[in-house]
């Protein structure tokens, strides 16, 4: 039995490029001709290699959290001062998505747009989400100890505010005129953060 032809593109490259144009789209508005346009792949080549579009948009999903997710931890845990990092998580955030043409959050920007009996796409979001607010409590558990964060506040309702902060911020950033809204969310979310 001899083998198919090897594939002639980078399957990683390509999922790379499918999520930009989810993440700018939304999966609705996501056509498949510009999907295999800035994929760089045939139509046979996408449902090959990724099936429909539904199973590409999972994979994006998939892969758009590994490295949003990976990037963050990897941020919160280094040496140094926790709050420090979140706050520079914060302000890293904030100047991304000020800039013109902010695609925001690929997961902010698609939870309004999936319907939500679709269980496949409902469960990669959660479990994004809860990852997300896992990572932040972790940070700022290790800020109490540190000294960094007040002792009373429940760590775990910290990481949900910030999660829906960072979500907000993504989102709003799309379609601000300026930086002022979510300079002074910032600031009002590392004062409250910092205070006790």
């Amino acid at each position: 039995m001899t083998r198919g032809p090897c594939k002639q593109f980078d399957t990683e490259v390509a999922l790379a490029q499918a999520m930009e144009v989810f993440r700018a789209h939304g999966y609705e508005a996501a056509s498949l001709s510009e999907l295999l346009k800035h994929m760089g792949i045939g139509k046979k080549s996408l449902y090959d290699t990724f099936g429909n579009k539904q199973s590409l948009f999972l994979k994006a999903l998939e892969h758009y959290a590994h490295i949003q997710i990976r990037g963050s931890r990897d941020r919160l845990s280094a040496p140094g001062s926790p709050l420090g990092h979140l706050k520079q998580l914060l302000l890293d955030w904030q100047q991304e998505n000020s800039q013109p043409g902010s695609c925001g959050c690929m997961f902010g920007n698609n939870i309004a747009d999936f319907n939500t009996d679709d269980t496949a796409i409902a469960q990669v979001m959660r479990a994004y989400l809860q990852q997300m607010e896992d990572a932040f409590c972790s940070a700022l558990t290790r800020a109490q100890a540190a000294g960094e964060v007040n002792p009373k506040a429940d760590p775990r309702d910290l990481a949900r505010l910030l999660l829906c902060t960072t979500q907000g911020i993504a989102l709003l950033g799309r379609v601000m005129e300026n930086d002022s809204t979510l300079a002074g969310t910032v600031r009002a979310t590392l004062a409250l953060l910092a205070s006790g």
